[in-house]
């Protein structure tokens, strides 16, 4: 081991207790999307007593935040996130889905590791730099909403990530791996209707149907995959049908859609075309549509100079270190899964270890070990996350790291159960450390980060984002 990573682990067992805590803070305290009040001050309060300028409501967003410390270049930015999903309340003591409250939200995605990891990093990031002079500016980026709102969105479009230098972050999952390839851009659009009531019996001729009007867009829009790239998805959900009652024509209709494509180009194209589509449906209705452009969210970019330095420091500092008590957690809620989550787990693992390392891993139930990374790009995940938005403003390297069972998918009650288990920790543990190396190494080395850049420049340019300015994100009238 060398003095940098013993050093580390020397800072990450000082601060550990807090971000522990807060990790469980977080579980016990689950808020959904741009609600996460008591998140958000928790997580300020602690930075704010570390020494941590606050910077509170970034871009209008009421749970959005910035806390910096330092001073000057290079100024490396922490990615946050702290939101819940609704409907996923999970206890953590039982091997079958039961809520700690019927209907409330869960920690289903592993947000409260995800941002007690980044606080974690912050802190331990700071009392380096103290102890060792380190000059540079660390930033860490509180964005609400991830699964909703795609806040990032929004503020890398109002410039709030342009001083940058570059950005890290991770995410918690069941693997130990680089995100080395991209994920898909998601244009999301609400197409709202408008005709005119009428009796459908006495007086059909006086009415304009605006139900007619989504459903020939929807025929529409189904001609038009033919004749998109294969790659690309087009998702829909109605909002309004304008009543339940046949028989009157229906004033009103509102329909949802997703428009997701490998490359934000792809998708913004896609929703222009779809845009025309529903311009002709109201043609031939008579009725009239309102488009509301709710996100444009960009394809993740991972940057391979700065992947590759998380990857080494991953390596050096080690992934976490599990016991048996770990392991028999593990293999209770790998046999929760159904047959095609367990399959699918277990093919992931032989792809990546091989079929001797993987039955050894899998007996166990959870990940010991490293993927192995080359520095090229890799295949596409089929997800959207508004980290992509953040790799297009500045390099930007995002790891995973395993704190549940083999295969547990995310979004499901076994990952909200996991996310407050001893696994967990230890998963979290291992993640401050590396960050905190991978931020160190970089902040020493200016080459390195003038490579990403320059990565990133030759890939994008000056990437401006297909969201107008006029689309803005609405706070909910909640109070906290």
């Amino acid at each position: 081991m060398n003095n940098l990573v013993s050093e580390i682990k020397k800072l990450v067992e000082l601060n550990k207790d807090k971000y522990e805590e807060l990790a469980d803070f977080l579980w016990n305290n689950p808020e959904i999307g741009l609600l996460e009040y008591k998140s958000s001050d928790k997580i300020k309060s602690i930075l704010s007593e570390a020494g941590f300028n606050i910077e509170d409501k970034v871009g209008g967003i009421d749970t959005a935040f910035f806390a910096s410390y330092g001073s000057g270049k290079p100024v490396v930015g922490l990615s946050c996130e702290y939101d819940a999903l609704p409907g996923l309340s999970q206890r953590s003591d039982t091997y079958e889905k039961c809520p700690v409250e019927e209907g409330a939200a869960g920690h289903a995605c592993g947000h409260n590791l995800l941002g007690s990891g980044v606080v974690g990093t912050a802190l331990v990031l700071k009392d380096y730099m103290d102890k060792y002079n380190l000059k540079g500016t660390i930033k860490l980026l509180g964005t609400p909403s991830e699964e909703r709102d795609a806040c990032k969105t929004f503020l890398g479009r109002d410039g709030y990530f342009d001083d940058l230098d570059f950005a890290l972050t991770w995410h918690p999952e069941s693997a130990n791996r680089i995100w080395g390839g991209g994920s898909l851009a998601n244009t999301i659009a609400v197409f709202n209707f408008k005709g005119k009531s009428s009796h459908a019996a006495a007086a059909p001729h006086l009415g304009r149907s605006a139900l007619d009007a989504v459903e020939l867009m929807n025929v529409g829009v189904n001609y038009l995959r033919e004749h998109i790239i294969p790659e690309a998805r087009v998702h829909y959900a109605y909002l309004d049908v304008g009543g339940n009652a046949p028989n009157v024509v229906q004033p009103t209709a509102s329909i949802y859609y997703f428009m997701r494509s490998p490359k934000i180009e792809d998708s913004t194209e896609i929703y222009k075309r779809i845009i025309d589509i529903a311009k002709g449906a109201a043609l031939m209705t008579q009725t009239q549509v309102e488009v509301d452009l709710k996100a444009a969210i960009a394809d993740y970019l991972p940057n391979r100079t700065l992947s590759k330095v998380l990857y080494e420091s991953i390596l050096e500092y080690g992934v976490a270190e599990f016991d048996e008590e770990d392991f028999e957690i593990a293999s209770n809620y790998f046999k929760t899964f159904d047959d095609e989550t367990r399959n699918a787990g277990i093919k992931n693992t032989e792809k990546f270890f091989g079929k001797e390392k993987a039955a050894e891993m899998l007996n166990k139930g959870l990940t010991t070990e490293m993927r192995p990374y080359s520095g090229e790009f890799e295949e596409i995940e089929v997800i959207t996350s508004d980290v992509g938005e953040l790799s297009h403003y500045t390099p930007t390297a995002q790891m995973f790291m395993a704190t549940s069972a083999i295969g547990t998918p995310l979004h499901s009650w076994q990952m909200a159960a996991q996310a407050n288990t001893s696994i967990a920790k230890k998963g979290l543990d291992a993640t401050v450390g590396a960050l905190a190396l991978t931020a160190i190494k970089a902040m020493q080395d200016p080459d390195t980060i003038k490579k990403a850049q320059e990565e990133l420049f030759s890939e994008v340019g000056k990437y401006k984002t297909p969201l107008p300015d006029e689309v803005k994100l609405r706070n909910p009238k909640v109070e906290p």
